[in-house]
């Protein structure tokens, strides 16, 4: 790394005892037994060579090597965080490069997985919920095997159908799909969480500023869609035909999963949805239901208000 030898090159130059450094330098240098190793292996190295390349050996030995020193990513002691060095020779000359470490590679890969998790109004706690923390009653049972059935058919690829779990105020619904998000992430499969009432908000909002389009096709096509609350919101019939209706038929038609969370049962959301202002719309709402149907299985969860 040129900084790193520039730097070098400056400390000795100004070093008014250079000689004398220098020359202890490269008698640790070359009595560093990862250096020496490396010599060893490398027969055709010149005395000249070597020594022109005296700062790369020092830097290299300097430098920890694959996380031995390191406790963790944010620990590390090396002058490029998350970078180990490599000595190589090329053409009888020494050369010196870094490659990422394990503790980088850890790094990164939480980082790519913690974006493959979207969420819009999302509660801190449900975004760090796990399945291992779902308590698995036997009221909650069934929405438990649903739930790691999905999971297990994931590892091959997303499954075409989701889960439209409903069940009383406080019984964990929300926490079962980011359970799920959180899961799906370490197969490299991305989640959209939405709740609902303000995900209803966002889109009229975003009629102001030219992004409805946009939003309104991210959430046709992210990997696996979930709606929380459905049902809560103050729905418009414009919303339910045009927005939920038009996101759900394209989903319907690339068989892509939708994960649902209600109060209601589909029976009793279809009578919600078929109540607008303009009157009472069952044919309409029954068409919301029947898509609703082909991408997602009624599970319901019961059990106790954890909220109290």
């Amino acid at each position: 790394m040129k900084p790193v030898q520039t730097a070098l090159q400056k400390w000795m130059r100004e070093n008014e005892n250079f000689k004398e450094t220098y020359a202890r330098v490269k008698q640790e240098v070359v009595n560093d037994p990862e250096i020496k190793e490396f010599l060893s292996l490398h027969p055709e190295l010149t005395q000249k060579e070597i020594d022109k390349n005296l700062i790369k050996l020092y830097e290299y030995k300097s430098q920890t090597k694959q996380c031995t020193a390191c406790k963790s990513f944010d620990s590390c002691v090396n002058m490029l965080q998350g970078y180990s060095p490599i000595l190589h020779v090329e053409n009888n000359e020494i050369h010196l490069s870094y490659e990422k470490c394990h503790s980088r590679l850890d790094y990164e890969k939480q980082k790519k997985q913690q974006k493959l998790i979207q969420s819009l109004y999302m509660p801190k706690e449900i975004m760090e919920a796990t399945i291992a923390d779902i308590d698995s009653n036997p009221e909650r049972s069934n929405a438990v095997r649903e739930l790691l059935s999905f999971v297990e058919r994931a590892k091959n690829g997303v499954p075409q159908k989701g889960i439209y779990f409903y069940g009383p105020f406080g019984v964990g619904k929300t926490y079962f799909l980011g359970a799920l998000a959180n899961k799906l992430k370490e197969f490299n499969v991305s989640s959209t969480l939405i709740y609902m009432p303000e995900f209803v908000r966002e889109i009229k909002a975003s009629m102001k500023d030219d992004s409805f389009n946009d939003k309104v096709e991210f959430f046709k096509k992210a990997d696996v869609l979930m709606l929380d609350d459905i049902g809560a919101e103050m729905q418009s019939a414009w919303f339910r035909d045009e927005i939920l209706g038009s996101i759900l038929q394209y989903r319907m038609m690339e068989r892509l999963p939708v994960f649902f969370t209600s109060n209601y049962s589909l029976d009793q959301l279809e009578k919600h949805l078929a109540t607008t202002r303009g009157g009472v719309e069952l044919v309409k709402a029954g068409r919301i239901i029947e898509r609703m149907k082909q991408v997602c299985k009624e599970v319901e969860i019961k059990g106790e208000n954890r909220r109290n």
